[in-house]
């Protein structure tokens, strides 16, 4: 028994990781394509490719579930081809414990993926984004038109660049009244995190005081900025939803809600990342059922493109149910948690229904 374990191990782990390989020689390959049309500023080549390199860990993050499912329809695939599932199943060995021997590689490969998302792809990605701004705006980016809105009561922020370490670049700052009336307006070069103090230092900050009757212009030099935003949260602001760290989502949303703002957005991606181990584990059983069934006799093309549609049939059902509780107000757990459940139950049930 411990021999067919390490040969469905085998089987399992090698077609997945060659999947995975597979497909981000390739997306590596077309973002570098992609890259090189948009070159400006001191952004040039040898910089375009820094940045997709540096972007590997999420993309491997973001292709291992889909590599899991083609892996094992590819290895399972092969042993039914050459009739080893057969001799397995004659083995005396039955179809939920050799489910079970198949899914404990995707465990495995799925844990893997969580702790690259949750400790390595958060600070790869910001990484990858500071230094694309910076050599894209060049001497320019203190005047660039992208970056990132924050909103902190009330008071509007636009922030044009994040470095690691406590440093922004271009902060621009819109103050309103509780009547929603715009009172003061002001734009600074650079601040600097003091940790000691818990406040930032503003540096070249010209600014416009609205009055009734008239505007008041004025320049500092420096300043002092308090603020709750700290290096750590900007460095989750800076990033797209399923791009963070599940620690760092939680935070985040915590945070908006504090703030009276809606965090439905980070609730949903936390939800989605949290379950997409399980979502994966479901799609695998719907796989081993398939090659027992329908799938048994098939060509090897016919089974990846099975598994390429279902993965893009869950993908897109799971954006849909998503976006649909955003605008329902759906609990964001529960619009995370049905696509999921739905996958594993439709999976053990036809697993049952396997002869």
């Amino acid at each position: 028994m411990t021999r067919i374990r390490r040969y469905l191990w085998t089987a399992v782990l090698a077609p997945s990781l060659a999947v995975l390989g597979v497909l981000l020689a390739l997306d590596v390959l077309f973002s570098y394509i992609s890259e090189l049309e948009s070159l400006s500023g001191d952004y040039q080549a040898l910089q375009a490719l820094q940045f997709v390199v540096t972007t590997i860990p999420r993309r491997a993050h973001e292709f291992l579930p889909l590599a899991v499912l083609l892996g094992t329809l590819l290895g399972l695939g092969i042993l039914a081809s050459s009739g080893e599932l057969t001799a397995i199943r004659a083995a005396g060995v039955s179809i939920m414990r050799l489910s079970w021997m198949v899914l404990r590689p995707a465990i495995v490969l799925l844990a893997l993926g969580m702790l690259l998302g949750e400790y390595v792809v958060p600070d790869a990605e910001r990484m990858a984004q500071t230094n694309r701004a910076l050599a894209e705006g060049g001497d320019e980016i203190l005047r660039s038109r992208e970056g990132y809105w924050h909103r902190e009561g009330n008071e509007f922020i636009h922030i044009n660049a994040v470095e690691t370490g406590g440093v922004l670049h271009g902060i621009t700052r819109y103050r309103f009244d509780e009547d929603r009336a715009l009172v003061d307006t002001r734009f600074s070069r650079r601040a600097i995190y003091q940790p000691e103090e818990r406040h930032w230092f503003v540096q070249e900050t010209r600014g416009s005081a609205l009055r009734d009757d008239r505007v008041e212009t004025y320049r500092l030099t420096s300043d002092i900025w308090e603020t709750e935003l700290t290096p750590e949260m900007l460095a989750i602001v800076v990033l797209d939803p399923d791009r963070l760290a599940l620690s760092s989502l939680w935070e985040y949303a915590v945070y908006l809600e504090r703030q009276g703002l809606e965090a439905g957005e980070y609730l949903l991606a936390f939800w989605q990342k949290l379950l997409m181990p399980v979502a994966t584990l479901g799609m695998v059983l719907i796989a081993i059922s398939f090659i027992f069934g329908p799938l048994r006799e098939v060509s090897m093309g016919l089974r990846l493109t099975s598994g390429i549609m279902a993965g893009m049939l869950f993908h897109y059902g799971q954006q849909f149910s998503g976006h649909v509780s955003l605008v329902f107000q759906i609990s964001p757990l529960l619009a995370a948690l049905a696509p999921a459940l739905f996958c594993v139950l439709l999976g053990v049930w036809l697993l049952l229904r396997v002869r």
